[in-house]
């Protein structure tokens, strides 16, 4: 059995990194580079970097921050946030990221993906998968969705749960299903799954356990579950009850809730393993 993963999530803002519930009120969590740092020292097993509001504001990613923050870790480093073309990916691999997420622009330009994947690997290219629950109400599903992307038409049981995949940092609805889109871009050549619960994101109730078993039962590419650790507890929860390979977390690392260590502890103690 392959070991869990556990990874801090640097969330950058103008050249800060950030931290909010449901994307939204965001404070200050500290500097990148000390934040970086400790994580390396910490023994986390990856560290992700996400520019969330490059797409938004229509640029790239800060490439000299990257750069910074690679040159002082040796795990694992994924960065994403403002990617618009396969030469993004590649500076920003030259910037010293191991992979690069993208979820904007593989969204309006899905082609990208197989295009990265085909140039620098499948292990290079991780599709963000940022989620909201929607209830169907009505066979009246409107969206512009292609329809093996978009919500099952018919007769749906009455409080069916499905989910809705937003773009430019959880501010646009795309009318795109969450689980057809993740075997979607399984198929265009993705080689992981950053699949994010919006619903839960900030708010430490633990992880979306039926959102990240459903994405997760689907595709055969490791999904990385994130929004909503509170506790350890939780990390133990969507690991065990999930297919998920690793748990992402933020508001509990930065603030020195808990350590990395702390919860690789805990869930040795439950019999799930880690890399240590």
């Amino acid at each position: 059995m392959l070991a869990k993963r556990i990874i801090p999530c640097l969330d950058i803002n103008k050249g800060r990194v950030v931290k909010g519930v449901n994307f939204l009120n965001l404070r200050d969590a500290g500097d990148p580079v000390q934040n970086a740092l400790f994580y390396e020292k910490e023994g986390a097993d990856e560290l992700v970097f996400l520019d969330i509001t490059a797409s938004h504001e229509r640029r790239s990613t800060t490439i000299d921050l990257v750069r910074q923050v690679a040159e002082c870790v040796f795990m694992p480093f994924t960065v994403g946030g403002g990617v618009r073309s396969a030469f993004d990916v590649r500076q920003l691999l030259l910037a010293g990221a191991d992979k690069v997420s993208m979820n904007t622009i593989a969204v309006t330009n899905p082609e990208i993906i197989t295009e990265a994947s085909n140039i620098f690997g499948a292990q290079c290219v991780v599709v963000a998968i940022d989620a909201k629950l929607r209830r169907i109400k009505d066979d009246r599903v409107r969206s512009k969705a292609k329809p093996c992307e978009a919500f099952p038409q018919g007769n749906p049981r009455r409080g069916q749960r499905t989910w809705e995949i937003y773009i430019n940092g959880g501010r646009t609805p795309t009318g795109l299903d969450a689980v057809k889109w993740a075997k979607k871009v399984e198929e265009l050549g993705a080689g992981e799954i950053l699949l994010t619960s919006m619903d839960y994101d900030g708010t430490r109730n633990g992880y979306d356990i039926e959102l990240t078993r459903a994405i997760s039962n689907t595709v055969d590419i490791p999904v990385i579950a994130s929004g909503g650790a509170g506790v350890p507890e939780d990390f133990y929860e969507v690991l065990a009850k999930t297919k998920a390979t690793a748990a992402l977390a933020a508001s509990i690392f930065h603030y020195r809730e808990y350590r990395v260590k702390e919860i690789k502890e805990y869930l040795k103690k439950k019999g799930v393993q880690t890399r240590v």
